[in-house]
């Protein structure tokens, strides 16, 4: 066998003996950490009034256009959906 030959089998070689290593990783942890925040984000957002005001503040209070600051503070409203949509373009 040429060392050119040997070359490509060691390299088919390693390439197959690692896919099944692979595939066993974990899950990454900072995935599931995020996904773990964001929840708990969501349900302060629609059960604590207080929070959702301040965060309505911070996000919406920035904006001086009367239309756009009234579908950021829409969009706050309970399940994250916007309470009306006269504000809305169709």
């Amino acid at each position: 066998m040429t060392s050119r030959s040997c070359t490509i089998l060691i390299g088919a070689l390693l390439v197959l003996s690692a896919a099944p290593a692979s595939a066993q990783t974990p899950a990454d942890p900072g995935a599931a950490a995020n996904v773990r925040q964001s929840g708990q984000y969501e349900r302060a957002l629609h059960s604590n009034s207080s929070f959702r005001a301040q965060r309505i503040k911070k996000e919406c209070g920035p904006i001086n256009d009367p239309q756009l600051h009234q579908q950021c503070v829409d969009s706050f409203q309970s399940e994250g959906a916007p309470s009306s949509t006269k504000h809305r373009q169709q």
